[in-house]
C-alpha cells in the first residue's frame, strides 16, 4: 500500500523547487508557469469535479519573496 503524500512532503522535496505544485486524488502535478498550472487544474476538475486540490508555487532556493 501507498503512502499518502501530503504538501508538507512536497515542500520538503528539492526536486519541486521553482515550480508550481497541484496535490489532488492523491497524485502530485507540475507546471512551470502559473499558465500550465491553470490548464492542469482545469483537468483535474474535469477528471475529479468533487475533489479539492491544494495548489502550491515553490521558489528556488535563493529566490527573494517581494511582499507589499
Amino acid at each position: 500500500m501507498k503512502a499518502k503524500v501530503s504538501m508538507m512532503d512536497i515542500f520538503k522535496n528539492p526536486r519541486y523547487r521553482g515550480k508550481h505544485v497541484i496535490l489532488a486524488a492523491g497524485k502530485i502535478y507540475t507546471a512551470r508557469t502559473g499558465e500550465g498550472a491553470s490548464e492542469i487544474l482545469k483537468e483535474i476538475r474535469e477528471k475529479h469535479p468533487k475533489v479539492t486540490p491544494e495548489v502550491a508555487y515553490l521558489p528556488k532556493a535563493h529566490s527573494l519573496i517581494l511582499w507589499i
